[in-house]
């Protein structure tokens, strides 16, 4: 059921406006004696989502009782992120979500059905797991807060991911991502339904039917003329349509098809933001519908700092590398380690070019040349490469530098998905 929907490509809902909407619905839902909130973390800052929680904190006090940020497999946020992103909400309300210890398993999704929304890759069955608190009978409302946007293991972001990987279990998490890699990272991204989405919709469907989750969902867009992030639209409801509306202006307003391959295209990680290749290759799954053969893909990254976000997966991704589907395939299949984190797999699979463009990372001080080299990756000093190519010096698309050069910028990787027709049909 949709309770609220609104937004186009040109809308600017202000925060005004979204709080008076929120209220409007949380009134339609009556009195709430207990209240769970569920935004995303801080990867997700631009979605809004912060603010929202100040104003479901505002609206309900002390019957909000808990805030988990949806980490999945992240680390938790510090005390300055959330206060950076939740303002006057307080500390004392948030909870971690541990997605390898802190859940219950609440039902199964079939390997049949596996098998069937995979086209045959893949037979095995998944745990439905969420953090235990979700199972808690006496929260009478969950909100579900955040931004749809383009997405490289699901197809569009949010809704149901929220929940199955933001607080979800490993077994669920790493499974999902694998039938996202095995089925095709270039086929999923831009759509809303997809393979995992419909193993998210069983799931939902067969056992969370009874959990009173409310999806509250953004989308954002940059503004072309002040650089300011502005919500083009917030659809409120519970069910997969509501989020399918979501979906398809976001598909509007964050798809940015290019009318030519991009044969060098820089990318900007912001420090505040992207610390590991586990965040910041969506450098390359948003991009990589985009480039041309043979491409140059060059990642400003000044705060890498690692691989994985999760100990375990960082020593994976420093094994095994980004070397491409074959490859991570065959180690997959041949070492335990990767089937029982086959989330590592499937991210390892999302970070190569399969050899089809280059990859050069341009870390800061805390990575260097072997690190980078040893993953697969090739490697230039951030110090070094931003002589030739200044973020500050670059505007966002199309750029001619001062010797001719034509090359496209992008200032911030998780806004949107870049694509030419060849690629995306």
């Amino acid at each position: 059921m949709i309770l609220f929907e609104r937004g186009s490509r040109t809308d600017r809902i202000t925060p005004e406006e979204t709080r008076q909407i929120l209220y409007s619905v949380l009134d339609g839902l009556g009195p709430k004696g207990k209240v769970m909130a569920i935004p995303p973390d801080f990867t997700r800052f631009n979605s809004y989502a912060g603010p929202i929680s100040e104003m479901v904190y505002d609206y309900y006090g002390e019957a909000l009782t808990d805030i988990m940020p949806a980490l999945g497999t992240h680390s938790p946020m510090t005390d300055e992120q959330i206060a950076a992103m939740f303002g006057h909400i307080p500390s004392d309300r948030f909870r971690v979500h541990d997605w390898r210890n802190d859940i219950q398993t609440i039902g199964t999704v079939p390997s049949g059905y596996v098998n069937e929304v995979s086209e045959g890759k893949l037979d095995y069955e998944m745990k439905v797991q969420v953090n235990k608190m979700l199972m808690d009978p006496s929260f009478e409302l969950i909100l579900s807060i955040g931004q749809v946007v383009p997405h490289e293991v699901i197809g569009m972001a949010n809704y149901t991911k929220n929940i199955f990987v933001g607080v979800g279990g490993s077994d669920f998490i790493n499974k999902s991502h694998f039938i996202g890699a095995t089925y095709g990272m270039e086929r999923i991204m831009g759509r809303a339904k997809s393979p995992v989405r419909d193993v998210f919709e069983y799931a939902k469907v067969h056992f969370l039917k009874d959990i009173p989750i409310i999806y509250v969902l953004t989308v954002r867009d940059k503004d072309a003329a002040t650089g300011e992030m502005v919500t083009r639209g917030l659809f409120i409801g519970d069910d997969f349509e509501c989020f399918a509306r979501a979906a398809a202006l976001s598909l509007e307003v964050n798809f940015i098809m290019v009318e030519k391959p991009i044969r060098k295209c820089i990318v900007y990680l912001d420090p505040e933001e992207f610390k590991s290749t586990w965040l910041g290759n969506k450098s390359i799954y948003r991009t990589r519908m985009a480039l041309a053969d043979d491409a140059e893909l060059i990642i400003l990254a000044p705060a890498l700092k690692e691989f994985g976000e999760d100990t375990a997966i960082d020593a994976l991704i420093r094994k095994y590398g980004y070397r491409g589907t074959p490859y991570t395939l065959e180690r997959t299949a041949a070492n335990e380690e990767l089937q029982n984190n086959l989330g590592a797999s499937a991210h390892l699979i999302h970070g190569s070019s399969e050899g089809r463009f280059r990859i050069i990372y341009c870390p800061g001080e805390e990575m260097g040349r072997d690190e980078m080299e040893g993953v697969g990756y090739e490697y230039c000093p951030y110090g070094e490469m931003v002589k030739h190519y200044s973020p500050g010096m670059l505007r966002d698309g199309w750029n001619v530098m001062p010797d001719g050069e034509e090359l496209y910028y992008i200032s911030n990787p998780a806004l949107g998905l870049w694509a030419h027709t060849d690629r995306f049909k």
